[in-house]
């Protein structure tokens, strides 16, 4: 028995079809695998209760720009790296200075800029002195003597007669904290990583057809 290869067209032009059918494909399966883990990784900052906006820092670019290639790579990143990666790690944290870690409480309100206050701002800001308060059992305090608005805040009083005065705990003294571990976002890159072979065959279209 005789068996015979017949190449039908040129085997040159074949080629440089299959390579550009490669290139669409690698390209376009790194497209969806960065935009997949974007997805998944805003999924999981939502879903542990971190809000739509710390999400929406997470970001995804493709490369090369404009052009399809076989060494096409995707880069997914957060322009919040060290928020992110705080709740996907779980670190341990203290105080820069060796001694106390100030947490407000809601007396405290936020500051100017809607984040969390200092005691130092706080002062600023209300014009009270804050007085410390060392307890054995349980975290030290911060307080302070003024009235608490309707929103519960502590304010300045200026009654007289100091009707409504009350003493606040303002911020609580701890040494340190342990953030929980809320993300997990290596879990979902490694997914994303293993998808890409079968998003290659998946998008490997004949160019002759």
């Amino acid at each position: 028995m005789k068996l015979g290869i017949n190449i039908v067209g040129d085997i040159a032009s074949l080629l440089e079809a299959e390579a550009k059918a490669g290139e669409k494909a690698v390209s376009t399966a790194m497209r969806l695998a960065g935009t997949g883990l974007k997805d998944a990784w805003r999924a999981q900052i939502t879903g542990a209760g971190l809000g739509p906006r710390l999400a929406r820092t997470i970001r995804s670019e493709q490369f090369p720009k404009g052009r399809p290639s076989l060494n096409a790579a995707a880069l997914v990143w957060s322009k919040a790296p060290i928020i992110v990666s705080a709740h996907d790690t779980g670190p341990l944290i203290r105080s820069k200075t060796g001694f106390w870690l100030a947490i407000p409480t809601p007396a405290a309100g936020t500051s100017r800029r809607g984040g969390r206050t200092t005691p130092g701002e706080w002062e600023r800001r209300t014009g009270l002195r804050l007085r410390f308060v060392y307890r054995r059992a349980g975290p030290s305090l911060l307080v302070a003597e003024g009235r608490l608005n309707t929103k519960g805040r502590a304010v300045a009083s200026r009654s007289k007669t100091g009707r409504g005065v009350v003493t606040a705990p303002i911020f609580l003294l701890v040494p340190q904290v342990k953030l929980p571990k809320r993300l997990d976002l290596a879990r979902d890159a490694e997914r994303a990583r293993d998808a890409v072979p079968g998003l290659i065959v998946t998008n490997w279209v004949d160019t002759r057809l």
